[in-house]
């Protein structure tokens, strides 16, 4: 399992430091050189989608890692722990 989230991590995808909710779309915007307020909007937009949305938005928050490289669903099974 920690050759997984190792890879998760090694993507260079990270939660954005200007977060409102999750830092899912900061990541995204961040990752993808975009605005932050349009990436929000665009993931507000895919709210409104029946169920993909929100699980989709549940999915990249569980495996996203934090700033500090730390990923909520390997804490979660008892793996490495948060370096705050």
């Amino acid at each position: 399992m920690s050759a997984l989230f190792d890879s998760i991590r090694k993507t260079g995808f990270r939660r954005g430091p200007k977060r409102m909710l999750g830092g899912i779309a900061g990541g995204l915007a961040s990752k993808m050189k975009l605005n932050v307020w349009l990436v929000r909007l665009l993931v507000l937009i895919a709210f409104l989608l029946p169920v993909v949305g929100w699980v989709l938005y549940f999915v990249m928050w569980i495996i996203t890692p934090w700033q500090d490289g730390s990923i909520p669903l390997e804490r979660l099974f008892g793996g490495r722990p948060s370096a705050r």
